[in-house]
C-alpha cells in the first residue's frame, strides 16, 4: 500500500495570522512540521500544499515537495484534495501544517488500521486521545464521540457528550491527522459543504453527513496543535526544554 503524506498549509489563519511562518526552536512552525514528517521515514513522498507564495519558496528553498493552491478552498481537505488526482498513492495522510509534534508512533498507528481492514469498511482514519476536564470547555479542542467499534459518531466544539448523569465519562480530543484512501478524498473535493460542517466549521463532519465511516485511532501523543498564541508559547517552551 503507497503512503504518501500531505500538509495543508494555509498562510491565513483567523485564530493566529501568518502562524505557520512563526519562530518555533528556530525555524518556522511549517517547515518543522514538514521536517518531522519525513524523519518518520514512513512515507514515500512529503508534500506542502499552500495558498501562499512565502510558504512555497520556503519548502522549496529547503528542497521540499511543494504544490501552489490554483484557487481558494474551505478547508484542508479541498486543498490537498485538488492536486490528489495526481499523485500516485493508495492511502494518503493529511498532517494538519500547525502539528509540528506529530509523532512517529500515532502515524503508525494510524496507517496500520488500513493494512487491517480487509473488507475496506474504513474509508478515512484519525485519532484521538483522552482529554483532561480543564481542557473539555475550551472551543479550540475539537470533541469526538465514538461508537463500540471507535468509530466517530459525531465532532464536536462543545462539550460532548453532556453529562447530566454526572457519571465518570470518558472525554476524547480529536488529533487534526487524517488518513484516506484516495478515492475517498477525490469523493469529498467533489462534494459540497454540509451544514453541520459550516456550522462547527469541522470538515470532519462532512463525511459524517454523507455517511462515511472514520475510524478514530487511539493515541497516547504527547504532543499539541498550535491554534492560538498560548499554544506558541507552550510549544516553544517544549522546543526549549
Amino acid at each position: 500500500m503507497k503512503t504518501i503524506a500531505m500538509i495543508p498549509a494555509r498562510i491565513d489563519s483567523v485564530r493566529l495570522p501568518g502562524k505557520l511562518m512563526m519562530d518555533l526552536g528556530g525555524i518556522p512552525i511549517i517547515l518543522r512540521t514538514y521536517k518531522n514528517a519525513l524523519n518518520t521515514k514512513l512515507f514515500e513522498k512529503v508534500y506542502v500544499v499552500t495558498d501562499s507564495r512565502v510558504i512555497y519558496d520556503l519548502i522549496n528553498d529547503n528542497g521540499g515537495d511543494v504544490y501552489m493552491s490554483s484557487i481558494q478552498h474551505t478547508c484542508g481537505s479541498d486543498r490537498i484534495a485538488e492536486f490528489a488526482p495526481k499523485i500516485d498513492a493508495d492511502l494518503i495522510i493529511n498532517i494538519q501544517g500547525d502539528e509540528p509534534f506529530i509523532d512517529k508512533i500515532s502515524l503508525e498507528k494510524l496507517i496500520k488500521v488500513f493494512y487491517d481492514d480487509n473488507q475496506k469498511k474504513i474509508d478515512l482514519g484519525s485519532l484521538m486521545k483522552s482529554i483532561k476536564a480543564n481542557e473539555i470547555k475550551n472551543p479550540n479542542n475539537v470533541k469526538v464521540v465514538v461508537d463500540s467499534e471507535n468509530f466517530a459518531i459525531y465532532f464536536s466544539r462543545s462539550i460532548i457528550p453532556f453529562n447530566r448523569s454526572k457519571d465518570n465519562i470518558k472525554y476524547f480530543k480529536h488529533i487534526g491527522v487524517y488518513a484516506f484512501r484516495k478515492q475517498s478524498l477525490i469523493d469529498f473535493y467533489n462534494s459540497e459543504p454540509t451544514p453541520l460542517e459550516k456550522s462547527e466549521k469541522l470538515e470532519q463532519l462532512r463525511y459524517i453527513e454523507k455517511g462515511k465511516k472514520i475510524k478514530m485511532v487511539y493515541t497516547n501523543y504527547k504532543g499539541m496543535g498550535i491554534d492560538v498564541m498560548d499554544d506558541l508559547i507552550n510549544a516553544r517552551k517544549i522546543i526549549n526544554a
